[in-house]
């Protein structure tokens, strides 16, 4: 059943582990950054002696806490970083032309801000309206509509939702994305996608439009978001007649309602801030796929 619905849903690099144990000095910056230690995995080499006094199973991987940095010496750290990331989001567009070694210097720069977040509970406070301006993924996939599609495959059909959203940026490839941006409160969150798609090659007319999605929003953790689709409509097409009918006779589908009859519920998706500010916000998927936001 699941299959089914990403089928009819879907048709119209992994950002490297996160590693917080170390002591990172920036290349790029000059600065140096010493990031808390956290316990690492022990494991039985075959060349030992004598077994580990663990056995692997038994040890669970390390998760990502929030860091919480109240060093104010530390603010010119940060706003430094920041500002190599925003150019790197410049020259890269959103990173999707990131060379190999860029993305590199790009996972850094991430990884040092999310050790010197400065606020508490960022997950509370990330109200107000964001632009996308960088990310280690498809740009589409900060929607709520893709994170239901993710969430609804679950871990175990994983490769199927990802080879479903590679189909999908082919199929748009003679278009381009615009703004996307996202607005959010305590409990709700909007999602807005600025489209641009070529109706046939070698035709000058394009189709342009915003599609809109919302999705309810719960705060279970000071870094985790936990997202339900509601629902997700077009607005400012440039087709003929279309535009005007769609603000006079709003059409929003309500996929929320549509997973709670094919699959009981609707799918959870859960985003993970392990950064914010007062100007950006770093917000992590299922996959660990990251997403820099801007404060518009």
């Amino acid at each position: 059943m699941k299959f089914a619905l990403l089928s009819v849903i879907s048709c119209p690099v992994v950002v490297g582990a996160f590693s917080p144990s170390f002591i990172s000095q920036s290349r790029h910056l000059g600065l140096k950054t010493t990031i808390p230690n956290v316990p690492t995995k022990l494991y039985s080499m075959s060349t030992d002696d004598a077994p580990s006094d663990y056995d692997v199973d038994d040890l669970e991987n390390p998760e990502q806490t929030v860091a919480v940095d109240k060093n104010e010496d530390d603010e010119a750290i940060r706003d430094a970083l920041k500002r190599e990331l925003l150019l790197f989001s410049s020259v890269t567009d959103r990173g999707e032309f990131a060379t190999k070694d860029e993305r590199a210097i790009i996972v850094d720069l991430i990884t040092q801000l999310e050790a010197l977040n400065p606020t508490e509970d960022p997950a509370l406070n990330c109200e107000g309206d964001w632009d996308l301006c960088l990310t280690s993924t498809q740009s589409f996939r900060s929607s709520p509509f893709f994170m239901a599609i993710r969430a609804a495959v679950g871990d175990d059909n994983k490769d199927i939702a990802l080879n479903g959203f590679d189909i999908h940026e082919r199929a748009t490839s003679a278009g381009k994305v615009g703004r996307v941006r996202q607005s959010i409160t305590k409990d709700e969150l909007i999602s807005e996608v600025d489209l641009e798609v070529g109706v046939l090659p070698g035709l000058p007319f394009t189709v342009k439009g915003t599609v809109v999605s919302s999705a309810s929003l719960d705060t279970a953790a000071p870094a985790t978001w936990k997202l339900r689709v509601q629902g997700t409509k077009v607005t400012g097409s440039n087709v003929p007649f279309l535009d005007q009918y769609l603000d006079d006779y709003p059409l929003e589908v309500p996929v929320g309602d549509a997973y709670s009859q094919v699959l009981g519920s609707v799918p959870v998706a859960e985003q993970k801030t392990f950064y914010v500010d007062e100007g950006i916000r770093i917000t992590r998927d299922v996959d660990d796929e990251f997403f820099v936001f801007a404060r518009a």
